[in-house]
């Protein structure tokens, strides 16, 4: 009598059908950068290209044969644009002015919104909510919406302010000299002070409470508090708001431009340096210093930015 023998199983884990191991890590391998393309597509259309292409245009320059009457060429000149701009007396006048302006005006912002973000810690909830929500309304207009609104209160023609000044016996104006200052400084401390305060007042909520309730039993009142627990645990936020602050400062551009439509004797082409790049791309048409002056800017930009954060986290930390 023979004996049925049942075939053998086959093996469900033989070397042979299991995944290799290796050709797993591969695929994982490639996950990051296919996962990162899209942004590093991104970045090098709109940041390395454009960049790259003002390097480019700024190592030229326009030449006329004849006395100037003939045609126009552009001409490899090497780092000739640069070495003028360097030597560009307006160019730094525009910077210089700018970084004062600025050194002013964002000292006044950051410390409006400190404060405003220190009172609203203390508000119950749902008035903080209609607080924040009320204060972010200027940074979410467009800044072309707001320029436009707050140059017709500083017109001279149209001004309900004036009009109230007149009547009371006053003679105000929002232009020329300090005033042209204090009118583009009110508009952009008027932007930025609800954005700021967010995130000054986000950084406060994160603030564990039982230090405020230790400073209480301790008998520490409210400014105490403020002044010794708040506002040197959020010394980072400040840093980087005042940084963020102060590059956006030095790349100011629209609202100068359109309150020179009525002020054009106190805000001139080279107000700031961005205006005084657009002047001479699109009004003189010398594309290739505006993009050598666009270069510089960057570099100067990049570097007080670094210094200002490297001395500021030194000096409160």
């Amino acid at each position: 009598m023979s004996t049925l023998t049942r075939p053998a199983k086959a093996a469900t884990d033989s070397p042979a059908r299991r995944p290799s191991p290796r050709r797993g890590g591969r695929r994982g391998a490639y996950k990051g950068p296919l996962f990162m393309l899209p942004f590093l597509l991104g970045f090098l259309a709109t940041y390395v290209v454009p960049i790259g292409y003002a390097f480019s245009q700024s190592l030229h320059e326009k030449k006329s044969s004849g006395l100037g009457f003939g045609p126009t060429r552009v001409v490899y000149t090497g780092f000739a644009n640069f070495a003028s701009v360097l030597a560009d007396s307006a160019f730094w006048a525009s910077m210089g002015r700018t970084l004062l302006f600025g050194a002013a005006q964002i000292t006044v912002m950051l410390g409006i919104a400190l404060l405003l973000a220190l009172l609203l810690d203390g508000v119950a909830a749902r008035a903080v909510r209609f607080f924040r929500a009320a204060l972010l309304i200027p940074y979410v207009i467009p800044a072309v919406v707001s320029t436009l609104m707050w140059l017709f209160l500083y017109s001279p023609t149209g001004s309900p302010l004036l009009d109230l000044a007149e009547r009371a016996g006053a003679e105000i104006s929002f232009f020329g000299g300090v005033n042209t200052y204090l009118s583009l400084g009110n508009l952009l401390t008027w932007q930025g002070i609800g954005f700021n305060m967010i995130l000054i007042s986000a950084s406060l909520q994160a603030l564990p409470r039982e230090l405020y309730e230790a400073a209480r039993l301790d008998g520490a009142r409210e400014w105490r508090i403020a002044w010794s627990i708040k506002i040197p645990n959020i010394t980072g936020i400040l840093v980087l708001t005042g940084m963020f602050s102060l590059i956006s400062r030095l790349q100011l551009f629209g609202e100068p431009l359109i309150m020179r439509q009525i002020a054009p004797e106190s805000i001139n082409t080279d107000f700031t340096p961005m205006m005084e790049i657009y002047d001479k791309a699109f009004k003189v048409g010398d594309y290739q210093y505006a993009a050598a002056e666009s270069l510089v800017l960057a570099v100067v930009t990049g570097i007080l930015a670094h210094v200002f954060y490297r001395a500021t986290n030194r000096k409160m930390s």
